[in-house]
């Protein structure tokens, strides 16, 4: 197999495996495919796969001084990302009825982008994740090929991309048996884990605080 097609794949199952585990932007991308559509449900997700993918370019191409700066300002990335969920869940409590004219709002759509953007972004374990996962395939080396390095975090946005698209549209086909009680139902739900995923978030902060 050619060595750029290996690192493709390669990258495409790391994005894949690194989305796929349930936490606040799944939360957030199977509220809003219920409650606004598919395309803002697979946006929601985009905006993770393009924060993994920056976050897979700083550990692929060996930025050291970068990743130790962003892992040197965890508890303030963690203080920013834990408020936005409490903001994000407590918002998505409150919703009393579908958001139709986000879902078809260019604003809205982009709204949902960026802020599952800055979730991930502000997540360093993500960077450590990425970190480790590249050191045990040799990338971010000073041996590093930066081509073969493009081409897996190209991989690992379009794997992590993948697992939103094949979420969103899995909801999405689920999320026609919700009639608009249920719908309310699922913001409450989803208000809820999100709200407790950003406390969890803030509490680390406090015990960091005392180590």
């Amino acid at each position: 197999m050619d060595v750029d097609l290996e690192f493709l794949i390669k990258g495409v199952i790391i994005g894949f495996s690194i989305a796929a585990p349930v936490g606040p932007i799944g939360v957030l991308c199977i509220r809003r495919t219920l409650a606004e559509g598919r395309l803002s449900g697979f946006l929601s997700g985009l905006g993770a796969a393009t924060a993994d993918a920056t976050y897979g370019m700083i550990a692929g191409f060996g930025l050291t001084s970068i990743s130790n700066f962003l892992i040197g300002q965890q508890i303030w990335l963690r203080l920013i990302g834990g408020f936005f969920l409490c903001y994000l869940g407590i918002k998505t409590f409150k919703a009393k009825t579908l958001d139709e004219t986000i879902s078809s709002n260019k604003q809205g759509l982009i709204g949902n982008y960026f802020s599952t953007f800055l979730l991930t972004i502000t997540n360093p374990m993500t960077i450590i994740s990425f970190a480790a996962v590249f050191a045990g395939l040799g990338i971010g080396t000073l041996q590093t090929n930066y081509f073969s390095s493009l081409v897996l975090v190209t991989g690992v946005f379009f794997g992590s991309g993948l697992w939103w698209l094949t979420l969103s549209t899995l909801v999405y086909g689920l999320g026609k048996r919700f009639d608009t009680k249920g719908l309310i139902w699922v913001n409450k739900a989803s208000g809820v884990i999100i709200l407790i995923f950003g406390l969890i978030t803030l509490a680390s902060i406090w015990g960091r605080s005392f180590i």
